[in-house]
């Protein structure tokens, strides 16, 4: 095949992959998973001329966001349940009085909770780099009543928090979404107080209950290895949410 035939194939295929994705690609409801799709393997061995190695079959496609008309997926009323809201905040200490951080805060599902745990004493940014995520976060703390809450309009690699300000961040079901983790997770650093922590949350590889496709999750050592190229170490590692690892780092 010439490489003129082999870049109008790939073209092609990559015209329809990404149709698909717009179409298909969508967090499923609670309770639901998505089989992986072929379509990425047929766009690299169009591009490559030939067969992708296990590596690249198996790669997950990060850098996707969260379509915001479809919040309401998120609100699911079981999410408490395997959420565990309440000891997540436990585990990184939060308590009246502290400023916190949410990143990726989405519609606001724990930034309310988040700033109930910390009281009218304390402050919690609600971080988003999507504005109709802060449009929503901003009617719903309004309507809530919550003016401890302040949002924030941040950018794929800076949160924009005050540095050296914040007792605990929390990244929840969103580390998939980050284009260049390390270096957010750089600025978040900054953002710590000297005993400052960060918790990060998200979906398994193993599979059931709810979250994203297989394809779509990150393993948790590798979400360790980008921590420590920020500059961040493991403090501790909980289990037990059913479906999510929590991971717990500091400066």
């Amino acid at each position: 095949m010439s490489s003129t035939t082999l870049s109008k194939n790939a073209g092609s295929i990559m015209r329809k992959y990404n149709l698909y994705r717009t179409r298909s690609a969508r967090r499923p409801m609670p309770g639901m998973t998505r089989a992986f799709s072929p379509v990425a393997a047929l766009v690299a061995l169009a591009l490559a001329g030939g067969s992708p190695g296990p590596a690249a079959a198996q790669r997950p496609v990060h850098g996707r966001l969260f379509p915001p008309e479809e919040l309401g997926l998120l609100e699911g009323p079981d999410r408490d349940a395997w959420q565990k809201p309440e000891q997540i905040m436990d585990a990184l200490g939060i308590a009246d009085g502290n400023v916190v951080a949410d990143l990726g805060a989405g519609g606001g599902w724990f930034t309310i909770r988040l700033a109930r745990r910390v009281g009218p004493n304390g402050r919690v940014y609600a971080e988003d780099i999507q504005p109709q995520m802060i449009e929503s976060i901003s009617r719903r703390v309004q309507r809530e009543g919550l003016p401890n809450v302040t949002t924030v309009l941040g950018t794929p690699s800076d949160p924009r928090l005050p540095p050296g300000q914040v007792d605990a961040v929390l990244i929840v079901d969103t580390y998939s979404e980050m284009e260049d983790p390390v270096a957010l997770l750089r600025n978040v650093r900054q953002a710590l107080s000297p005993k400052g922590r960060i918790g990060i949350v998200d979906f398994t590889l193993e599979g059931g209950g709810p979250g994203p496709r297989l394809d779509e999750r990150v393993d948790a050592e590798r979400v360790i290895r980008d921590a420590e190229a920020a500059g961040l170490h493991l403090v501790k590692r909980e289990t037990f949410l059913r479906y999510q690892y929590l991971l717990i780092f500091g400066r």
